[in-house]
């Protein structure tokens, strides 16, 4: 009697999973039609390493300063969705009990909007347990590298004057308006705004994304980081520009956003992190 090992090994392991827990996790969903479309719109991208704009407040002597660069690593293949989370995709989340109705009268195949951080992290929540695989915001790293030629880190005004703040603030207020930004608070459809040279759809149109990025209040000794304490009530938002926006918002024009003017919509993509599956198959001894 013959027998496909690697089928079986397969089998093994589909079984070995559901046992853990972790349901659905070989081959996706069973029926495509009980979780949203953008589970099946992915976009993998290859592990690599870019320079990074450090996001959050830095300071020296007490005086904002420009935020220091960094080279950052992605170390493994990154899962991202290619379109944002639409209106319709989120309202089976509402449906289910598990998610706050969006503060947007926007429906089907939309991005979703008038969500918060909180929103988002729920309707994450919601998925990871519909699929049985583990979704999750971006952090500002992850969806710096997605974006490629459209991340744009927050506006800087420079060191400018320490004892004229005001004039700082009006510098910065010049430098948003002179990149030519137009209002444009109608979300659009998905795909509106094209692809960037990583296929990701819609990066930097005119619904900005939450991360899960902690705000950060840094100070800096010379070029070096001397302390940095991190405010989880705020987090990143991704967009035209980055800028940072507390936890419990849904509208940025409401107030919240701490630099520049603020975004026309809220919304958010997830990220699906295969880790658990990694540490499941390391366990059988399957990898």
């Amino acid at each position: 009697m013959s027998f496909d090992p690697v089928f079986t090994i397969g089998t093994i392991a589909a079984a070995a999973l559901i046992g853990l827990g972790v349901s659905n996790a070989i081959d996706g969903t069973s029926s495509r039609s009980r979780v949203p479309a953008a589970v099946a719109e992915m976009v993998t991208l290859k592990p690599g390493s870019f320079e990074h704009p450090q996001p959050g407040e830095f300071l020296r002597d007490n005086h904002p300063v420009p935020a220091p660069v960094a080279k950052e690593t992605i170390d493994t293949p990154l899962e991202i969705m290619k379109f944002q989370v639409t209106a319709s995709d989120y309202d089976r989340c509402v449906s289910d009990g598990a998610c706050k109705p969006a503060d947007s009268s926007v429906v089907g195949n939309v991005p979703a909007t008038g969500v918060s951080f909180l929103d988002a992290a729920a309707y994450a929540n919601w998925l990871s347990a519909k699929t049985g695989k583990t979704w999750r915001l971006p952090t500002d790293v992850e969806w710096a590298y997605a974006a490629a030629e459209r991340f744009r880190a927050d506006i800087e005004a420079g060191e400018g004057d320490p004892a004229d703040p005001a004039r700082r603030w009006l510098t910065q207020y010049r430098n948003e308006s002179a990149l030519g930004r137009k209002a444009d608070p109608e979300p659009r459809p998905v795909g509106a705004f094209g692809t960037n040279s990583r296929d990701v759809a819609d990066i930097a149109g005119n619904v900005w994304e939450w991360t899960s990025t902690c705000y950060a209040h840094v100070t800096m000794s010379g070029g070096a980081v001397a302390s940095s304490v991190s405010n989880c009530g705020v987090h990143v938002v991704e967009g035209f520009h980055r800028t940072y926006m507390s936890n419990f918002i849904r509208d940025g024009k409401s107030g919240g956003c701490a630099v520049g003017t603020p975004p026309d919509n809220l919304g958010f993509r997830l990220v699906r992190d295969r880790s658990s599956l990694a540490q499941a198959l390391r366990r059988l001894g399957l990898t």
